[in-house]
């Protein structure tokens, strides 16, 4: 494998891995010599048009059957986010439907630990028993669901916890990208931006790795950035994959990139190169932000980041001079969606920084646009859900979260002190993924009632009651999908192949019959496609048009260049938050640190994702794990100086170990790690013996971190551990 491949090899790279996905098998010549011998044959071909489930982008794609059973996906063309490819972990993602490991039916729990197969009639009646039990004793504030919001799930989830009278609602948020968008909403009213890549001259990456997170679309803007010039900064205790594109790499201390923004603002308003109009026209809070930054000099800076002070003067002034054409990109997860104490006043950091620079809704700046959304729809034949008079639980405690995704960890702490006792979990692997699985299966274990909806025994359901099998994505219609951007869109995930064992359900029938059970079918009584063609209807097209154009783009938005009207309380960007005020934290933009500090002879770990796997949920699927076995995916990365100390070397098994668990594992040595550092990929670990190619393969990252709550938001914090080392002998 080349250790320096260019942009051109990193996108064949990219596509080579997806045909490998693809094949099921690790060559693509014997997988290309079956596609021609079964087209020779004259096996009946059909095409549909459907949305990727391979993560939460849910990319368009085209599916090819012959003679009814799945043979090739691609990219949608025309969809904003595929454009034409699909990742690696799209294609293999595609093999759920063959996959031995899928739940093919419904599970119960028995006495003794193990699971047995149930009908869903007598699943359903128990779940809706205890359910009904629940909300007698306790009200039905005593229920939750966690979902990993997928187009049909989010609205179902939502309409069958609220038909119970029961507020609480979550996505995964909390161990995701919460922190980031709870930042970036306080100070612009948005939740997210992106970047004007076509137009861009300079863009900082804090974290972020569009090479392993890897949505198509965004590689190649990228990549287009940089073929035309751009300047793309990586700043990342890691040289990650998207070092191809990048121009710069800063390794920083993890958990220290609040201090390098901080000290790039200090330079923007002490050496007065920020844009003055912006800041007197479309912001508020400046005067005390800028008297606060005064306090936050390159040189405080480097003595917490570790970046030498004379690249934060440089990559300030390089920015100012790129201006409004440049960016600090919003990143996702990585660096600060919920990684530290300080990942929400990190976000805030990226937007101050970018709001200095005058780069808010620029040319080649950063761009908030709008998303379409389903109009109204017969309420006779769709009523509306009453409103549960209670509120949800842990956000009286962390105000600051997004109301529309909750912190999932009050579930956890709900469960241990008996608020909740009835949890659902849809598309959710929450013990495995989330933060400390020992306590979630201990709090899991005080409930009376857990279900989990899944296509697979995942660890969340081995510490269920009852499991629920669903079909996956290419056997089931979903609700539409809504796409925003410069352009609207609508896209719809359909059927593009018989359903594969006939006791598995798609989420629409699996929450119908739970809401009838439960003695709330009266909000149900319809069906996935009534619905789909109701909403469809309100936007102006309809489900044949979608399934037939695969996506429809909607009615133009209006996108402008231009300063936006932020939709924060002031309409204008805020350096200072009351609401952030009135959590009790520092109202202005500022400093925190993190929270655990490595002592002297342990590590900072930092985690992240590879472009082949989705967090926990792809490992067992055949083709990806034999991908990841073949070139060892699973190891440790360590820092070649760290190594040569400690007397190991590449491939040698070390034992790592934390306050909580300790584990061993082979060893990367590499150039690409910041000395003190060390990198574990967030895929391994898995402990469901029903997932025998995930099973003991690698360590699970989340096994090693404290479980600790972001104040405010209540995020995982899932990158705050210390951790040490040491050579495995023999």
């Amino acid at each position: 494998m080349h250790c320096n491949p260019t942009r051109r090899t990193f996108l064949k790279g990219t596509a080579a891995t997806a045909a490998l996905a693809a094949a099921g098998t690790c060559s693509v010549a014997a997988w290309r010599a079956e596609q021609a011998e079964a087209a020779a044959t004259g096996a009946a071909k059909i095409q549909g048009a459907s949305l990727c489930n391979g993560c939460s982008s849910k990319c368009g794609l085209i599916a090819t059957a012959l003679d009814g059973r799945l043979w090739t996906v691609e990219g949608m063309k025309e969809h904003p986010y595929s454009k034409g490819t699909l990742c690696g972990r799209g294609h293999g993602a595609a093999q759920w439907a063959y996959s031995d490991g899928r739940l093919t039916q419904p599970m119960k729990r028995a006495a003794d630990g193990s699971f047995v197969p149930i009908s869903w009639d007598d699943a359903l009646s128990e779940i809706g028993a205890k359910v009904q039990e629940i909300i007698a004793e306790a009200g039905p504030e005593a229920l939750a669901i966690i979902q990993d919001p997928r187009p049909s799930g989010k609205y179902y989830s939502k309409r069958f916890m609220n038909a119970l009278g029961s507020p609480n609602v979550y996505t995964h948020a909390a161990a995701c990208n919460l922190s980031k968008e709870s930042g970036i909403q306080e100070a612009t009213g948005a939740q997210n931006f992106s970047v004007d890549f076509p137009n861009t001259k300079m863009v900082v990456f804090i974290g972020r790795s569009y090479g392993d997170g890897i949505r198509p679309s965004s590689v190649k803007s990228l990549a287009g950035a940089a073929e035309g010039g751009a300047r793309v900064v990586i700043v990342d205790p890691r040289l990650n994959n998207t070092g191809v594109f990048a121009t710069d790499w800063v390794p920083i201390r993890p958990g220290a990139d609040i201090a390098f923004l901080l000290g790039i603002a200090n330079v923007l308003v002490t050496r007065d190169l920020y844009d003055h109009a912006f800041v007197e026209q479309s912001a508020v809070g400046f005067p005390e932000f800028a008297a606060q930054v005064t306090e936050y000099t390159p040189e405080w800076a480097e003595g917490i980041c570790d970046v030498p002070a004379d690249t934060i003067v440089e990559i300030a002034e390089s920015l100012a001079a790129a201006a409004p054409a440049c960016a600090i990109e919003p990143s996702w997860r990585a660096a600060f969606g919920c990684a530290y104490q300080n990942s929400f006043e990190t976000a805030r950091a990226v937007c101050a920084v970018n709001a200095l620079l005058g780069c808010w809704g620029q040319k080649g700046g950063a761009l908030i646009t709008s998303s379409p959304k389903a109009g109204d729809v017969d309420p006779v034949k769709f009523p509306e859900v009453p409103k549960p008079a209670a509120k949800r639980l842990g956000d009286a405690e962390y105000p600051l979260a997004l109301s529309g995704t909750g912190t999932n960890l009050a579930v956890l702490n709900g469960c241990a002190d008996g608020a909740i006792q009835g949890v659902f979990f849809y598309n959710s692997n929450a013990v495995q993924g989330y933060a400390q699985p020992a306590k979630w299966r201990e709090a899991l274990s005080q409930a009376k009632l857990v279900v989990t909806i899944d296509v697979q025994m995942s660890e969340t359901a081995l510490a269920s009651d009852y499991v629920l099998p669903e079909c996956t994505v290419l056997e089931r219609l979903e609700l539409p999908e809504f796409i925003g951007g410069k352009k609207h869109y609508v896209a719809l995930r359909t059927p593009v192949i018989e359903r594969i064992h006939p006791e598995t359900r798609p989420c629409d029938e699996i929450f119908a019959g739970l809401a009838e059970a439960c003695g709330v079918g009266e909000y149900f009584d319809f069906t996935v496609e009534e619905l789909a063609e109701a909403q469809l209807a309100s936007v102006g097209t309809s489900i044949e048009e979608v399934r037939e154009a695969g996506i429809v783009e909607l009615a133009d938005p209006g996108f402008a260049f231009g300063t936006p009207t932020f939709k924060t309380p002031t309409e204008k960007f805020q350096f200072a938050s009351a609401k952030v005020a009135e959590a009790g934290l520092n109202p202005v933009i500022g400093y925190v640190p993190r929270l655990v500090e490595p002592a002297e002879g342990e590590f900072s770990l930092i985690g992240g994702k590879q472009g082949i796997h989705s967090h926990t949920m792809t490992l067992n699927l055949e083709a990806l794990n034999a991908i990841s076995r073949e070139y060892q995916l699973e190891r440790l990365w360590m820092a070649a100086s760290d190594a040569a100390d400690l007397g190991i070397v590449d491939g040698d098994t070390v034992e790592l170990s934390s306050s909580e668990c300790s584990g061993q594992v082979a060893v990367k040595v590499t150039e690409r790690l910041k000395p003190g550092v060390l990198f574990l990929p967030t895929h391994y670990g898995g402990t469901s013996p029903y997932l025998t190619r995930a099973q003991g393969f690698g360590l699970n990252m989340m096994d090693f971190v404290p479980l600790h709550l972001e104040p405010g938001v209540g995020s995982t914090m899932s990158q705050e551990v210390a951790v040490k080392v040491r050579k495995v002998e023999g």
